[in-house]
């Protein structure tokens, strides 16, 4: 049984869910379906991956997705194209074949497939791959703009990090000076409040004929 990871997401993961999401809808697949693999790759839960791609990630390629359903309903409408186009491929496989049988000398007819209906689907096939060549290539732009973006903020973060720890050091050591001044300043004080009573005291001094003399 593969352990379910728990620990936090990492952007490796959040690279990988948002790839293979984009591609299942893409591909016309399920959300489910996409977070299942998710799940099998990175070793989690699709509930996990599922919670993630809604709560985090998804707000991250707002844009990507809307590529990624262009695509879906192109790709979708190509495909209506090529059946339009070609709408007997499969029938004429078979019809070819029975005519082979009874008429082998027979040719396919211009009827059977048309040349430029073959020719108009291969420049709308090319049209679209120049199209999704352009998408893809600006999908790497903003990856690779969000990888430095993302690097910026790692040192950014190291730089705050470094200073935090320089501040709680400065503040350690006044806090400690502080201590020690307050230290001094209370010994101070005490002295001058037992020199002070001393000096409020009499003081007596004995004469030759044993009497007590106050000294002023």
């Amino acid at each position: 049984m593969t352990a379910v990871r728990q620990d936090a997401w990492s952007p490796d993961d959040d690279l990988i869910l948002a790839e293979i999401t984009l591609r299942h809808i893409r591909e016309g697949s399920t959300q489910l379906a996409a977070f299942e693999e998710v799940g099998e790759r990175i070793g989690r839960t699709s509930a996990a991956c599922g919670f993630r791609w809604n709560s985090c990630v998804r707000k991250r390629y707002e844009d990507a997705i809307q590529i990624a359903k262009q695509q879906r309903q192109k790709r979708n409408y190509m495909k209506k194209q090529a059946y339009s186009a070609v709408p007997h491929v499969s029938s004429v496989a078979t019809i070819e074949s029975e005519e082979r049988t009874v008429f082998k000398s027979e040719p396919i007819t211009e009827e059977a497939i048309s040349v430029d209906s073959v020719i108009r689907f291969l420049r709308q096939w090319k049209a679209t791959y120049q199209d999704l060549s352009r998408q893809i290539k600006a999908l790497e732009r903003d990856l690779r703009d969000r990888e430095e973006e993302l690097f910026m903020l790692r040192e950014q973060n190291e730089k705050l990090s470094q200073e935090i720890s320089s501040a709680q050091t400065d503040y350690r050591a006044v806090n400690d000076d502080y201590k020690t001044l307050i230290q001094i300043m209370d010994r101070a004080r005490r002295l001058t409040v037992l020199n002070e009573e001393d000096e409020s005291k009499p003081r007596f001094k004995m004469d030759a004929n044993g009497n007590l003399e106050r000294i002023e």
